[in-house]
């Protein structure tokens, strides 16, 4: 039984006290290697392809600076395992680790510092520069000092709450509808069942997007220290 909306979120599966929901996230591993192994096939070029562009993406967001080498494959594994962790999520008694501020912040948050701590030691002229945007009048220099150093301290919290309520939101109301179900005529059930693939093709459009933007605004970020 709910105790509330949101109890179909809890980690509650457990063994020997240790919540084993969280073994989820390490899902998408078991997925990624087989194609490795196995004679091309069309999702192995599919993936290959998407990772190549992303590639090209992050690499044009990063700049041609010596020190970005290999930079852009952090931020393509990050969206890797995010899209694969919110996948995973629509599938029936799969935990979704996505839809829970632990592990959003967990990503966001050690970025967002190792970027900062980057910065303000090797580029602190630059960082400084930063926080006055070019052609603010005098005036408005110390506002304007207050309001970029706030949209930076808050930049890890909009990284893991755009993801994890995005994540939530659709899940929840997948649940809402689906827990209404049983008390349906067959006419009303046939279109409940219509409106949940709809949703389901929706949250998996979600699952790619939400993935993409994190990996995106991560780069981002790190573009701006450099």
């Amino acid at each position: 039984m709910m105790v509330n909306l949101f109890s179909v979120f809890d980690p509650s599966t457990s063994m020997m006290n240790m919540s084993i929901n969280w073994i989820s996230t390490m899902l998408g591993l078991t997925i990624i290697p087989m194609s490795f192994w196995m004679i091309p096939s069309r999702h192995y070029i599919l993936w290959n392809k998407l990772l190549m562009n992303l590639y090209k993406e992050f690499k044009m967001l990063l700049g041609n600076k010596n020190i970005n080498k290999g930079s852009s494959l952090i931020f393509i594994s990050l969206f890797s395992m995010i899209m694969f962790n919110n996948f995973l999520g629509l599938f029936p008694y799969i935990f979704t680790s996505t839809s829970h501020m632990t592990m959003t912040l967990s990503l966001a948050l050690p970025l967002w510092i190792s970027f900062m701590l980057f910065g303000w030691i090797n580029n602190t002229q630059h960082m400084f520069a930063h926080l006055v945007p070019q052609g603010t009048p005098p005036i408005l220099m110390p506002f304007m000092v207050c309001i970029e150093t706030i949209s930076n301290m808050i930049r890890p919290g909009t990284l893991a709450v755009r993801l994890a309520a995005n994540m939530i939101a659709g899940h929840l109301l997948l649940t809402l509808l689906g827990n209404t179900g049983p008390s349906l005529n067959y006419t009303l059930l046939t279109l409940l069942i219509i409106t949940q693939i709809t949703l389901l093709i929706l949250e998996s459009a979600v699952a790619i997007i939400q993935s993409y933007v994190f990996a995106v605004l991560s780069t981002l970020y790190s573009s701006e220290v450099n």
